[in-house]
C-alpha cells in the first residue's frame, strides 16, 4: 500500500560510531534499511550530530549501504562498482520490496508491469534498459544518460520487449526509500526544511499515550512527516543544545515511544523499529 503522506525519518551520522568493525557497521545499518522498508518509509535523512566533527565519512559509509540496499539486485552492477564500504554487503537482508522482483525471465512478465531500471545503451529509436530480464527493453523516443537509473512499465511484450517512463508520482504501492545527506545539523536542518509533522523522539519526552489523540489528527492532515532519533551516546535535547536550540522549537511532538523500558538505554535501529511500528498504526497505516 502507497502512503497517503510522505514520511521521512532522520537518523545521526554517528549511527554505527558504537561498533569498531565494518562487518557490525553494515549489519546495524541493514536494520535501518530493513525497517525503512517494512513501514514504508519514503526518505531516510542522515544529519551530522556531533558538532566540530568530521562526520562525513561516517554519513557517506551510511548512506552508500542504504542506498546499495534499496537498489533491485540486477541493478546493483550498473550503479556500484566494486567499493571498500560494501565489503560486508552480502549479509545485508534483502528488502523484499514491490520494486525487487525475484522474476528474471522475459516470459515472466506482464503487461503493464513496473520494473527498475538502468540505460544501458542509446539508440536510434530510443534506450535501452536493463530491467533485470535476459534482454534490455527499448523504450522509444526517448534520450537518457547511460547508467541512468529510471522507472518503466511495460508496453509490448514477446521479441520486441519495449517499455514506457513512469513517473513516482503513477506508481501504485509502496517502492522504496531514497537517502539524503544533510550538512546541516538537525535544528537548522529542520528550520530550513520545515514538515507538516515534525516528532522527535526521545526517553525524557512526553509518554506517547498522553498526546496520541492530538497526533492522529495532526498526522491525518500532514503532507509530510518526519520522525527524528537520536544518536548512541547522546539524545535529540543533547544533540539540537549544541546549536544553541531547543528541540521543542523544531519539533510539534517531543515523545518517548518505548515506556517503562528495562534497559539502560535503547539503540537507534531499536528504537526506530519500536516507534515506527507504533506510529503505523495511526491513520490505519495510511
Amino acid at each position: 500500500m502507497k502512503r497517503r503522506n510522505k514520511l521521512s525519518i532522520a537518523i545521526p551520522a554517528s549511527l554505527v560510531s558504537d561498533v569498531p568493525h565494518l562487518r557490525e557497521k553494515t549489519l546495524k545499518v541493514g536494520l535501518v534499511g530493513r525497517a525503512a522498508a517494512i513501514f514504508r518509509v519514503n526518505e531516510i535523512i542522515l544529519f551530522p550530530d556531533v558538532l566540530g566533527a568530521d562526520q562525513r565519512g561516517d554519513a557517506e559509509l551510511i548512506a552508500t549501504i542504504l542506498s546499495y540496499m534499496e537498489t533491485p539486485q540486477y541493478l546493483r552492477k550498473h550503479l556500484f562498482k566494486i567499493r571498500p564500504e560494501l565489503r560486508y554487503a552480502g549479509i545485508l537482508p534483502p528488502l523484499r520490496t514491490a520494486h525487487h522482483p525475484l522474476s528474471d525471465r522475459i516470459k515472466a512478465l506482464t503487461l503493464g508491469e513496473r520494473r527498475e531500471g538502468v540505460v544501458v545503451s542509446s539508440v536510434k529509436d530510443g534506450a535501452l534498459v536493463d530491467i533485470g530480464v535476459e534482454e534490455p527493453a527499448l523504450v522509444p523516443g526517448v534520450r537518457i544518460p547511460v547508467n541512468t537509473r529510471v522507472t518503466v512499465k511495460i508496453t509490448e511484450l514477446g521479441r520486441d520487449l519495449k517499455a514506457a517512463l513512469v513517473r513516482n508520482g503513477e506508481i501504485e504501492g509502496y517502492w522504496g526509500y531514497r537517502v539524503k545527506v544533510s550538512n546541516a545539523p538537525l535544528g537548522r536542518f529542520l528550520k530550513e526544511h520545515p514538515f507538516d509533522l515534525t516528532v522527535a523522539t526521545s526517553r525524557r519526552g512526553v509518554p506517547l499515550t498522553e498526546v496520541w489523540d492530538e497526533l492522529a489528527r495532526r498526522w491525518e492532515k500532514a503532507h509530510t512527516a518526519l520522525v527524528a532519533f537520536g544518536a548512541p551516546t547522546q539524545g535529540l535535547y543533547e544533540i539540537t543544545a549544541q546549536e544553541g536550540i531547543k528541540l521543542n522549537e523544531v519539533a510539534h511532538f517531543v515523545v518517548n515511544t518505548i515506556s517503562h523500558q528495562g534497559t539502560e538505554t535503547v539503540r537507534t535501529e531499536e528504537a526506530i523499529y519500536a516507534t515506527l511500528a507504533i506510529l503505523n498504526l495511526l491513520a490505519n497505516g495510511n
